[in-house]
C-alpha cells in the first residue's frame, strides 16, 4: 500500500509559489456556466434532484438522471428540448456496488465523460426512537446504505474517472441534520448517516486533491415529499425554530450546487454549505 503525501517540505526555499495548472475566466458570470460539461444527478428524478438536474441544464451542462424510479416522467427529454442540452435517464440502484460501475462506464462512453457527480439520493428515517419496535436493525441498515454505503459506492466509480481525466467535481447531499440533532422528532440513525456523508466529503476532499474537488451541501428543512408524512403540527415547530420561519422550496437549493459543479468554485474543497434558513445560527 502507498500513499502520495499532501504535505509540502517547509525546507524547500527555492519554490516558485504554486500557481493554478489552468486559466479560469475573467468574467464570474462565465466560470457558473456548466457548458460542455457532464454532470450527473442520483435521486435525479425527485424534488431537490430534478431541480438540480434542471438548474445545470440551464446553465449549459448535459444531465444524466439516475434514479431507482421506473422512469423520469419525462424530465430528461424536457431538459434536452428546453436547453438544447443532452440528457439521459437511466434507472439505478445507488446501494448496488456493480450497477453503479457499470453505469458510470456507460456514461463516460455515451457521453465522452464525467465532470460533476452529484450524490443526492437518499432516505429519511421515520419511525422516531430506536427503542419503538419498528425501529428495527434492517430499517437502519437501509438508511445507512442508502445514504452512506451508496455515496462510496458513487465516489469510488467516478473518482476513477475524475482521476484519470485530472479533473471532477464530486457532491454530496448532506444535511443540517449532520450538524445538529432534530427537534422534537428523533431521527438518530439519519442524523448519524448524514453526518457520516459529510465528512466521507471532507475525507474525499483530501484523497482527492490532486486531481478533483469534493463538497457537501447541507439543506435545512425542506418541502418536499419526504416531509409529506409528516404531521403539520410537527413541521410547525421546524418552522419556529427556523429564522426564516419557514422551509425551503427545492429550487432554492440549486445555487450551491451549481457553484460547487463549476468552475466559480476552483478553489473550493471540502466545504459544506449550509441552506437551512439560519436553522443552524441559533
Amino acid at each position: 500500500m502507498s500513499f502520495q503525501s499532501i504535505i509540502k517540505p517547509e525546507t524547500d526555499f527555492n519554490r516558485e509559489v504554486p500557481r493554478a495548472p489552468f486559466k479560469l475566466s475573467k468574467n464570474i458570470v462565465e466560470r457558473f456556466s456548466l457548458k460542455g460539461k457532464v454532470t450527473v444527478i442520483t435521486g435525479g428524478a425527485g424534488a431537490i434532484g430534478s431541480c438540480i438536474a434542471e438548474g445545470y441544464a440551464q446553465a449549459g451542462g448535459d444531465v444524466v438522471i439516475l434514479d431507482h424510479a421506473h422512469t423520469d416522467n419525462g424530465l430528461s427529454e424536457k431538459l434536452a428540448n428546453t436547453y438544447g442540452i443532452q440528457s439521459k435517464f437511466y434507472q439505478i440502484d445507488v446501494t448496488n456496488a456493480e450497477q453503479v460501475k457499470e453505469v458510470v462506464a456507460r456514461i463516460v462512453e455515451e457521453f465522452g465523460g464525467l465532470d460533476v457527480f452529484v450524490a443526492n439520493a437518499g432516505i429519511a428515517w421515520y419511525t422516531g426512537s430506536i427503542l419503538n419496535s419498528d425501529s428495527t436493525p434492517e430499517n437502519w441498515r437501509k438508511v445507512f446504505d442508502v445514504n452512506v454505503n451508496a455515496v462510496f459506492y458513487c465516489a469510488k466509480y467516478a473518482g476513477e474517472v475524475f482521476q484519470k481525466q485530472k479533473s471532477g467535481s464530486f457532491i454530496i447531499t448532506a444535511s443540517i441534520s449532520a450538524h445538529i440533532n432534530n427537534v422534537p422528532n428523533y431521527q438518530t440513525c439519519y442524523n448519524s448517516a448524514k453526518a457520516a456523508a459529510m465528512h466521507m466529503a471532507k475525507g474525499l476532499a483530501v484523497e482527492f486533491a490532486n486531481f478533483a474537488r469534493v463538497n457537501s451541501v447541507s439543506p435545512g428543512y425542506t418541502d418536499t415529499l419526504l416531509s409529506q408524512p409528516i404531521p403539520t403540527s410537527q413541521r410547525a415547530k421546524w418552522w419556529g425554530l427556523t429564522p426564516m420561519g419557514r422551509e425551503a422550496e427545492p429550487d432554492e437549493l440549486v445555487g450551491a450546487y451549481l457553484y460547487l459543479a463549476s468552475d466559480a468554485s476552483s478553489f473550493t474543497t471540502g466545504s459544506d454549505i449550509r441552506v437551512d434558513g439560519g436553522y443552524c445560527s441559533v
